[in-house]
């Protein structure tokens, strides 16, 4: 397939790929959901071949709230210290050296809430983000998807999900292409833009 559509889900505690479960001890610091070696891991970092393309649709993180100091240890399912319910979660998109969301002064930061972005989603926690417009990863680059959380307490919390399309050969050529002319990369756009090559060629010969 030259087209296909993948989800990644990155869950701290698991340790079925090698990968060493999420302790309190990682609070404050990135964690690659990829090769950070924390929870499920894949074996190299994810990255296009020259023949790839790659657009990150969607990404989100484990949920949390914000309470009085002294609420209850858990509300909406969610573990609460410090007035702080979940492991107040951010993530973060890299491509190669470069973080994707940055400060106003273009030094990168810990990402989008999970609060604006959570996983997994419920009646109690609903996006308020929308990952638009989608990050584009050119062929031959590195790409990340990196987590932080700031709550020790709710470590065991710790999920992460993100959406892409990957396009590959041919289909790689067009979504260049599209990226050269201005237009959006999406399943419809790449369609779009063969039906009109396979149109342009079976046009007759204008009269001379």
């Amino acid at each position: 397939m030259s087209m296909r559509s993948q989800v990644y889900e990155w869950t701290g505690s698991r340790t079925d790929t090698g990968g060493n479960a999420l302790t309190a001890t990682q609070a404050g610091k990135r964690i690659s959901v990829f090769i950070g070696g924390y929870g499920n891991n894949i074996t190299k970092p994810a990255e296009t071949t020259a023949t790839q393309f790659v657009v990150i649709e969607d990404i989100a993180t484990s949920p949390s709230a914000f309470n009085v100091a002294h609420a209850t240890a858990s509300y909406r399912g969610l573990t609460t210290s410090n007035g702080v319910s979940g492991p107040r979660a951010y993530v973060q998109v890299r491509i190669n050296t470069t973080d994707y969301f940055l400060d106003p002064d273009n030094v990168g930061n810990d990402g989008i809430p999970g609060a604006a972005s959570p996983y997994p989603r419920s009646i109690n926690f609903q996006p308020c983000f929308n990952l638009y417009p989608d990050v584009y990863v050119l062929p031959g680059q590195v790409f990340d998807v990196l987590v932080t959380f700031f709550n020790s307490a709710a470590f065991a919390e710790m999920k992460c999900f993100t959406k892409y399309t990957l396009y590959d050969g041919p289909d790689a050529l067009i979504a260049n292409k599209l990226l050269e002319m201005g237009i959006s990369i999406n399943p419809g756009n790449v369609d779009w833009y063969k039906r009109t090559l396979i149109q342009s060629q079976s046009a007759p010969a204008p009269m001379a």
